[in-house]
């Protein structure tokens, strides 16, 4: 039940973090740059907390897993969705602090947003790759 627990956990997030690469990004590129910081920031504000909570609750989920079933792609999994954690940290929150801070109608951000959905895109992949593992450890049960 862990390790199905841990697949579903990474599922989310990683849809959750592909729907923003490929949805909500593309579309919030097609604003005007005020409208752009704003809808960013609002976004932001909501997916954090629900993308970072995820991504440890995966993580602590595939390592039980892994000490209930010693399958190496348990530890792979746990160690892709614990990645996003210090990619967050060292590389995007740098983005997202300017961001953050930037003012309202001042513009200029279009080249950092371009940035921030690239890097954001690299967690897509993270996700993806961590509920890949997970549903590669969950089919030997």
């Amino acid at each position: 039940m862990i390790g199905l627990l841990a697949l579903v956990s990474a599922a989310i997030f990683g849809g959750a973090a592909i729907y923003i690469s490929v949805a909500e990004q593309p579309a919030r590129m097609r604003l005007d740059e005020e409208a752009m910081l704003i809808q960013w920031k609002l976004a932001y504000a909501r997916g954090y907390a629900m993308q970072a909570s995820l991504a440890v609750i995966a993580t602590l989920l595939g390592c039980m897993a892994w000490r209930q079933d010693p399958h190496a792609q348990w530890l792979i999994g746990a160690g892709l969705m614990f990645a996003n954690w210090p990619f967050t940290l060292f590389v995007i929150m740098r983005i997202n602090r300017q961001l953050l801070t930037a003012p309202t109608g001042e513009g200029g951000i279009r080249p950092l947003m371009r940035i921030w959905g690239r890097l954001h895109a690299v967690r897509s992949m993270l996700g993806a790759a961590g509920t890949i593992a997970f549903l590669v450890a969950q089919s030997r049960v």
